[in-house]
């Protein structure tokens, strides 16, 4: 698996869906999970919840204020 063709992806969509930033806000592992159609250890999991999470506040100030507050939320296994 392409891990940073993944977090582009993951990010693309966040940005363009917003019924899909919402339920990444609410549970990015699963959410994250189920887009990728797999069930990965957490630590892989997170790695890429991580990731798209610096995408998506390292890029465009209006898509932060649009989902401001995304992975605050209780994660999976915390």
């Amino acid at each position: 698996m392409d891990i940073k063709a993944k977090i582009e992806e993951i990010v693309n969509k966040a940005k363009s869906d917003k019924d899909f930033a919402a339920k990444l806000q609410k549970d990015p592992v699963k959410t994250v999970e189920d887009l990728l159609g797999v069930d990965l250890p957490d630590e892989q999991i997170k790695a890429v919840v991580e990731g798209v999470k610096a995408k998506l506040l390292a890029g465009d100030g209006n898509i932060v204020d649009k989902i401001k507050g995304l992975f605050d939320g209780k994660k999976d296994g915390e």
